[in-house]
C-alpha cells in the first residue's frame, strides 16, 4: 500500500495528511534530519586556519544557529575539521583522534594545507588529510574565510539529509 494522493508534500520525500497533526515520511529522513540539525565537530587547529575556524564559531557568524556546537573531545564528536598543516609526525595523532569518534563521522579538510599540502612540498608534511583519513569535504583556501567554512557545514549538511542506513547496526 502507498501514500494516498490526498496527502501534501510539504517537503522532498515529508508529506501531510490534510487536516490531521499526522506527517508521514521515512525513519531514514528523520534521523538524518536529526543528525544534520545538530553537527558536533571536533576542532582539531594545527595551524593559521585554526583562527578562521575559531573566528567561525565566534559570536559574528555564531554557528549555533544551524545547530553546530564545537567539541573538545572525540567520543562527543561526529565531526573532524582538520584545520591547517599536517606533518607526518602529527598525522597518526590526527588518526587515533578521528578513530575515538563514534560512528557515523565526517571529516572536513580546511585549508590548502590540509587539502594538498598546500606550499609546503617537504618531505616533513602530508600531502593532504586524504593519505590518512576518508575526507568528506574539501574546503580549500589560505585560509579560507569563515563564510566558506560555513558553506562546507551546510554542504555537509545536505550530504548527511540524503544518506541512508547510515544510524543502525547493519552498517
Amino acid at each position: 500500500m502507498g501514500v494516498e494522493k490526498s496527502t501534501i508534500e510539504i517537503a522532498p520525500g515529508v508529506r501531510q495528511v490534510p487536516g490531521a497533526p499526522v506527517v508521514v515520511t521515512t525513519i531514514d529522513k528523520v534521523i538524518n534530519w536529526a543528525r544534520a540539525g545538530s553537527l558536533w565537530p571536533l576542532t582539531f587547529g594545527l595551524a593559521c586556519c585554526a583562527i578562521e575556524m575559531m573566528a567561525t564559531g565566534a559570536s559574528h557568524y555564531d554557528l549555533d544557529r544551524y545547530g553546530i556546537i564545537f567539541r573538545a573531545t572525540p567520543r562527543q564528536a561526529d565531526l573532524l575539521i582538520v584545520a591547517g598543516t599536517v606533518t607526518k609526525k602529527m598525522a597518526p595523532i590526527v588518526r587515533r583522534v578521528y578513530d575515538q569518534m563514534p560512528e557515523p563521522k565526517y571529516v572536513i579538510a580546511m585549508g590548502s594545507c590540509a587539502c594538498s599540502g598546500g606550499i609546503f612540498r617537504t618531505y616533513s608534511v602530508a600531502q593532504g588529510v586524504d593519505q590518512f583519513l576518508p575526507v568528506d569535504i574539501y574546503l580549500p583556501g589560505c585560509p579560507p574565510c569563515p563564510e566558506a567554512l560555513i558553506y562546507a557545514l551546510l554542504q555537509l549538511q545536505e550530504k548527511i539529509k540524503k544518506e541512508t542506513k547510515r544510524w543502525g547496526y547493519w552498517r
